[in-house]
């Protein structure tokens, strides 16, 4: 690893454990970040009656992340200042994972070759903040699954996982600016 990817902090962890709403506070208090790009693929997926999701043609919905998080790794590179991005290239394999199938040796090479800083934020399975929406459907039980195999893929990679508390948005805001203060 080098100084430019130690910039790089990565926010992980099952669906509806409050990442995004934490990176849109950090980035509210004035903390670079990037979004999460599988959102904007579900996105794109229901607006035009695609099959790439989730909950449908899981192998294709990897395929559509993992450039767009390659892309997202190169841009927040590229600002060259500190920036916390919601998911990283290890989330396309743990996606794999989680979904029981094998993961294709591009999308390992990929998550090897894209680093970033060693300490990764997990926001753990939190049941009372975890909520269904349109672009959320998958019950609790995977939510709990997927923190599993981001805290077992990502520890893989040889990164260390920084749990986040159970804590107000605020709280968690604080816990995070902390860690990149040093």
């Amino acid at each position: 690893m080098n100084g430019a990817t130690d910039r790089l902090h990565v926010v992980t962890g099952g669906p509806g454990s409050g990442k995004t709403t934490l990176v849109d506070a950090l980035a509210a208090a004035g903390v670079a970040t990037s979004p999460e790009v599988g959102r904007a693929v579900v996105r794109e997926q229901l607006a035009s009656g695609g099959a790439a999701l989730p909950w449908g043609d899981e192998r294709a919905f990897a395929e559509l992340m993992l450039p767009r998080e390659c892309a997202a790794h190169g841009a927040a590179l590229a600002r060259g200042e500190e920036v916390v991005l919601d998911r990283g290239v290890p989330d396309v394999v743990g996606f794999l994972r989680v979904s029981g199938l094998p993961v294709p040796g591009h999308i390992d090479r990929a998550a090897r070759r894209h680093r970033y800083n060693r300490q990764v934020f997990l926001a753990p399975f939190w049941a009372e903040i975890y909520v269904h929406d349109p672009e959320r459907i998958q019950p609790a039980s995977h939510a709990r699954a997927t923190e599993a195999v981001m805290r077992e893929t990502y520890a893989g990679y040889g990164y260390h996982l920084v749990e986040l508390p159970r804590a107000t948005v605020e709280e968690r805001v604080a816990f995070v600016l902390r860690h990149l203060a040093g």
